[in-house]
């Protein structure tokens, strides 16, 4: 009985403890090892809860949130300590091409995008910004597969493998302004860009651009406008990058002068009386992509704390990309529109649909997916880096007017095309890189296309400086463009069935920087060459056509004086199927001094390019092509002799300064006119350039 009182006062005691303030924050003598707040448990975790012990105040202490860092794979250490950087994606690979960001003072002063070609040699261009131009380098002529048409814009275009993403550690603005001329030949350019990020790793950006000109002749104003977003997250395993491009052109077509006479033989104080071929004819542009691309990470050994990137461990990566791309294009034109007189040839030959007037388009579509593998055995940066597998599917839609349209409903032509590419590629850190890859189409439209190549740079380092020897080699067998086989349209009519064209390549370049020399060699040899004749139409070379560029590129600096060169020699074994000049070159002679030291430097000086005469392209505003014109014309003693274009110096007198994050130039733009070289100045036959005036640019980068 004694012991059984003990036992209930001891009970009772623990009870009236519980009761006790604080009590319940303590951690139990019974061994339940619960420390709730507001809960008293006895016993096992089954036991009795007391709901009236005294309320406990939250503790309001936040645990700091971490930031991760930037822990992609993408990027090595010195590109993450960056402030900011940009790449563009690879819709193919789970790589990324890492780009940079022009703030230079260096080459502000050339705003036209077709002439920062070769390092300036630039494109012959109709004489207005925003209008056709074709590089003078044969060797970076575009040749579109898809949507032919809009090659001759391939300057202004956005496409996903230019898109722009950032990574910027504080919010980046960057905004650019040009305009010259009179007010009723304006000539301007607006650029601006945006990026942030969400995180380190995790970002977005816009960049937009307009640019065009009201005209120096009539019928000759152009506008284009390019919006691009992005969308981008580079982690330690998983990486997305997404976007969405619109590229839109507005071009008044002429048809170029109708005597050249006007300009090489007159002057005229007013070039807008000046007659030309066509002065209501329009082409319309307009281009949507939406893309995507990702990739996870799959490393082969647990990481631990200490690995900060997966980029030097064994790993596999998996992939997918999509990308939906509609390009659509309306040429419009009237009869009363187009020059006439006894002397003067009917500009267009045919009128199929309509005798009194145009309204062609023509629309395509594709629709593209790939899944990929990469695999990176040791190193992402090893001797073999990565090995990539991928295979991809695309569907093509093409529509145009028919003449059964009046009948049925034309629903277009569809074609489909399933192919399988892979690369591998490694280096031995900063000394040797190299790259092999292949694509094959074993069915479907494009069936037996094949495309082989290899990379391979080797670079030293004399006193800290890199000399770097590159060379590459490349076989393209390519079936025709779906447009160079079938066309219909009011003016022109095509039905063809071309066969592959196969093209071999070889180039090899020399660079050494810091002596301002570049020294480079390329040589193609292409067979059943396919191109526009001299009648505007497109033909097949029955044969190889050989094609040889020599490159040199040589800075010489004596203080503050620069003499910049480069020339560009090329040899082509049939000019009539692809022309070009035998010389290129662009000169930049400027002093570079400080104003202000570490405030203001500027730049005073004279940009000049030129190449020799050569039977040049023409240009046909209704299929949208450049062709290669053979025109013939008399000259003085009534001999005939064959029409060619070059020949002619092209300056501009510039003045270029840099005030801390802002770029100012000032530029009397082809200052030479009627001073020095005659008036001879075409780059695309009856297309002359522009005449003399003034240009003011500014650009500002913000940093907020």
């Amino acid at each position: 009985m004694r012991a059984a009182f003990g036992t209930l006062f001891a009970l009772w005691g623990v009870a009236a403890l519980a009761q006790q303030p604080g009590f319940s924050n303590r951690n139990n003598a019974l061994g339940t090892g619960y420390n709730e707040q507001n809960q008293i448990q006895y016993g096992a975790p089954s036991g009795t809860i007391d709901n009236n012990a005294p309320q406990q105040k939250a503790d309001s202490t936040k645990k700091p949130k971490i930031r991760k860092p930037l822990e992609s794979y993408f990027f090595d250490d010195s590109t993450r300590a960056r402030s900011i950087f940009v790449w563009h994606p690879d819709l193919k690979y789970n790589e990324v091409k890492q780009s940079t960001i022009d703030t230079l003072i260096d080459g502000f002063q050339t705003d036209y995008p077709y002439q920062r070609l070769r390092g300036g040699i630039g494109s012959a261009y109709l004489g207005n910004l925003g209008g056709a131009s074709i590089p003078l380098d044969a060797a970076l002529r575009p040749d579109y597969r898809n949507f032919s048409f809009a090659q001759i814009l391939d300057a202004y275009l956005v496409t996903p493998d230019r898109a722009n993403f950032y990574n910027t550690k504080k919010p980046f603005t960057h905004l650019s302004y040009f305009f010259g001329g009179q007010k009723k030949r304006l000539e301007e350019s607006l650029w601006a860009t945006h990026a942030q990020q969400i995180s380190p790793s995790t970002g977005m950006n816009i960049d937009y651009k307009s640019r065009g000109t009201r005209g120096t002749y009539t019928n000759q104003g152009a506008r284009d406008k390019n919006l691009s977003l992005g969308f981008s997250h580079t982690g330690k395993k998983y990486s997305i990058h997404a976007g969405y491009i619109y590229n839109m052109a507005s071009l008044k077509e002429n048809g170029g002068i109708l005597r050249d006479g006007d300009i090489t033989d007159t002057v005229f104080d007013m070039p807008e009386v000046i007659d030309v071929y066509l002065t209501d004819a329009k082409n319309e542009y307009k281009n949507n992509v939406f893309y995507l691309t990702q990739s996870y990470g799959m490393p082969l050994r647990r990481l631990s704390d200490e690995d900060f990137s997966i980029a030097e461990r064994s790993s596999v990566f998996i992939g997918h990309s999509f990308l939906y791309s509609r390009f659509w294009r309306k040429y419009t034109d009237t009869k009363s529109g187009m020059a006439k007189g006894e002397d003067v040839k009917p500009y267009y030959e045919h009128w199929y649909i309509n005798p009194t007037a145009s309204r062609d388009s023509t629309f395509e579509s594709l629709l593209s997916n790939k899944v990929f593998v990469q695999l990176q055995p040791w190193d992402r940066n090893g001797v073999v880096g990565v090995i990539n597998a991928g295979i991809g599917y695309d569907v093509h839609h093409y529509y145009q007017f028919a003449m059964q349209d009046y009948l049925f409903k034309n629903k277009g032509h569809n074609e489909n095309s399933t192919y399988i590419y892979g690369s591998v590629e490694g280096k031995v850190r900063k000394y040797f890189s190299w790259r092999a890859d292949a694509q094959y189409h074993p069915f479907g439209y494009r069936s037996q296309d094949m495309n082989i190549g290899g990379d391979i740079s080797l670079s030293i380092f004399p006193k800290g400086h890199p000399v770097t020897l590159s060379g590459s080699i490349r076989l393209d067998r390519r079936t025709p463009g779906y447009w160079m086989d079938n066309y219909f349209s009011n003016h022109f009519a095509w039905s063809n069935s071309f066969e592959k064209e196969t093209e071999t390549r070889f180039s090899v370049t020399f660079s050494a920087p810091h002596i301002g020399v570049e020294l480079g060699a390329d040589q193609s040899i292409t067979t059943n060459k396919i191109y526009f004749g001299a009648d505007t139409l497109p033909a097949q070379h029955n044969g190889s056509v050989s094609v040889t560029g020599l490159y040199a590129k040589k800075d010489f600096r004596i203080g503050g004086l620069h003499l910049n060169h480069r020339v560009l020699l090329q040899f082509s074994s049939a000019q009539e199927v692809v022309p070009v000049p035998l010389a290129s070159v662009y000169l930049s002679y400027f002093y570079e001094f400080n104003v202000v030291k570490g405030v203001l430097r500027l730049q005073i000086g004279l940009d000049g390019r030129y190449n020799t005469k050569y039977a040049g392209f023409g240009y046909n505003p209704a299929i949208g092509q450049f062709y290669n014109r053979r025109e013939y014309v008399e000259d003085k003693d009534k001999n005939k002799k064959l029409l060619e274009v070059g020949g002619y110096p092209f300056i501009d007198l510039f003045a270029a300064a840099k005030w801390k994050r802002m770029r100012i130039f000032v530029k009397m733009q082809h200052l030479n006119d009627d001073l020095i070289g005659g008036r001879n100045y075409f780059s695309v036959a009856h297309y002359p350039l522009t005449k003399r005036f003034l240009k003011v640019g500014f650009s500002w980068s913000f940093y907020d």
